[in-house]
């Protein structure tokens, strides 16, 4: 795989990415909720999730350990094709993260609107 492709409406980027973070904060509970991900031929993989409480939708699984003042967890999930990820106007965007920092996914997508699809982009 080469990297990440992020797809909405009718704009998409290509990162090179083997490695990302996910970020937003929790609608209800304003916390700040992470996952990491690593990017695999078979798909895209979850390596660990972290959250900073609990609550409305958002319990600790039973395997996560408090750490640093998040709930850290490595959900057993088989590689995933893709990642949808819903946006709602008027409420803070998804970031994605990677080595040179973070940047909301409308920065990325400036013409966007509706979901961002994620998957692992085809070699070129």
């Amino acid at each position: 795989m080469s990297g990440i492709c992020l797809a909405a409406g009718t704009s998409a980027v290509r990162l090179a990415l083997t490695a990302f973070t996910l970020a937003w904060t929790h609608t209800v509970e304003k916390v700040l909720w992470e996952e990491d991900w690593r990017v695999e031929r078979a798909g895209l993989v979850l390596v660990e999730s972290r959250v900073r409480g609990s609550g409305a939708g958002m319990e600790p699984g039973p395997e996560a350990r408090l750490e640093g003042g998040a709930f850290r967890s490595t959900p057993a999930l088989p590689p995933l094709a893709e990642l949808v990820l819903a946006r709602t106007p008027g409420l803070p965007d998804w970031r994605l993260c990677a080595a040179e920092g973070c940047r909301p996914l409308g920065a990325l997508l400036p013409e966007s609107e509706g979901p961002v699809v994620v998957r692992p982009c085809p070699e070129p």
